[in-house]
């Protein structure tokens, strides 16, 4: 055999330190590619990672600058040390434009992988204080000017040529987000779940998101006041987009609490055991998102025997089996931002369908199980891998 051919991934964020699913995809990529190709990965930040990274500083004299412009001192950073490398594959904006320095820099093919698209987020210009237009600038010419472009879902494919219809779609791949169905499985036992104070005498329905107006928490807070008496409502919801949402959550489940409904708040430190434990027990998991390209946690979710009640927006559907591993909720948006023409009755028919399922314990088992039989057979990590490493293979030059 020749010398495995050398990959540099280059990631905003990376285990230990996620907070989304962009995060979550570039750690269990990584740790299947490597096994396929001489894998790099660089990150930003500091501190020790499970094997060997380099790690890219934000500059110091930059350390309160604009999230965008430190953005850009880190890829400008990256570029310069994938020197070497034969692909370069980049993940969200955040290093989108030190893929692209690379091409430009070494002659090297530039593998771009889209996880979400800016101007579908348009909150986000409030997120980062004046930078939206940069980060949109490093999306952009990523994606314009890339080799390949995996998107995550057949929607988010659709989504590319919308936003960007100078992408050739003969450029576009679509592979699909995996699991890793031996560490999400349900799990009985209540011991993590004890030292969180999560009691299980009642039904749970469960919620795993940022606090982030692109997850739709403000729908299924409204939805919860609609649930069947006796349920408890537990959110995981450890991240914010800013301060402001973060405090507009907490003063959302106050009123809850105020209102006489169950709901418990996870905002700290939650172990993997935990949150597998969590989600075997819950009765129901709910993705109130309005906009999802296709929605990890679903998937984890589903591995652990639990159906799913979700909006039917962007690649959920093509995870969500409607009828068969949960329900799908019409999102009817009126905006390209995905806004929902009428926020109440998309609270409402939520609860409908969560209802129907704490009502009827034995066809939530159905899909539950449903659920985990699905993803253990089209969602997997080495199979993403692999059509990776093959796409890899075919733009080297």
């Amino acid at each position: 055999m020749g010398t495995p051919m050398r990959v540099d991934l280059l990631t905003r964020e990376f285990p230990p330190d996620v907070y989304g699913g962009a995060g979550v995809h570039a750690g269990a990529l990584a740790e299947h590619l490597r096994r396929l190709v001489d894998l790099r990965v660089h990150r930003f930040g500091t501190g020790a990672d499970r094997f060997p990274v380099l790690r890219h500083r934000v500059p110091g004299d930059l350390a309160d600058a604009n999230p965008s412009l430190q953005a850009l001192a880190v890829n400008a950073s990256m570029a310069h040390r994938v020197a070497g490398a034969e692909v370069v594959h980049s993940h969200t904006w955040y290093t989108n434009l030190a893929g692209r320095l690379a091409q430009q820099l070494h002659d090297i093919p530039h593998v771009v992988t889209a996880h979400s698209l800016e101007p579908l987020r348009p909150w986000k210009a409030r997120q980062l204080d004046g930078g939206y237009e940069i980060s949109s600038f490093m999306e952009r010419e990523a994606l314009r000017t890339a080799d390949r472009v995996i998107a995550v879902s057949r929607a988010m494919a659709r989504d590319i040529t919308d936003a960007y219809p100078e992408v050739d779609p003969e450029r576009i791949v679509v592979v699909h987000n995996g699991v890793d169905s031996a560490q999400y499985a349900p799990d009985r036992g209540t011991d993590a779940l004890d030292t969180h104070g999560i009691g299980t005498e009642r039904p749970m329905v469960v919620c795993v998101a940022r606090i982030s107006r692109q997850k739709g928490l403000p729908y299924l807070l409204e939805a919860a006041r609609l649930f069947v008496p006796g349920t408890r409502l537990v959110l995981v919801a450890q991240s914010a987009d800013t301060p402001a949402d973060r405090d507009d959550f907490a003063t959302a489940v106050r009123g809850l609490r105020d209102a006489a409904v169950d709901v418990q708040w996870i905002d700290g430190p939650f172990s993997k055991r935990a949150l597998v434990q969590l989600l075997s027990h819950a009765r129901v998991f709910v993705c109130p998102s309005l906009y999802e390209p296709l929605g990890i946690v679903n998937l984890e979710a589903m591995a652990c025997g639990t159906p799913v009640v979700a909006t039917a927006t962007g690649g959920i559907p093509e995870v969500v089996v409607e009828g068969e591993t949960g329900y799908l909720v019409p999102l009817r948006a009126g905006t390209a931002s995905g806004v929902p023409d009428e926020p109440l009755v998309l609270a409402k028919e939520l609860a409908v369908r969560v209802n129907a399922l704490l009502a009827d314990a034995a066809t939530a088992d159905r899909m539950g199980r449903a659920a985990r039989d699905h993803v253990v057979s089209h969602f997997s990590w080495s199979r993403a891998a692999r059509r990776v490493a093959d796409l890899y293979r075919s733009v080297v030059r």
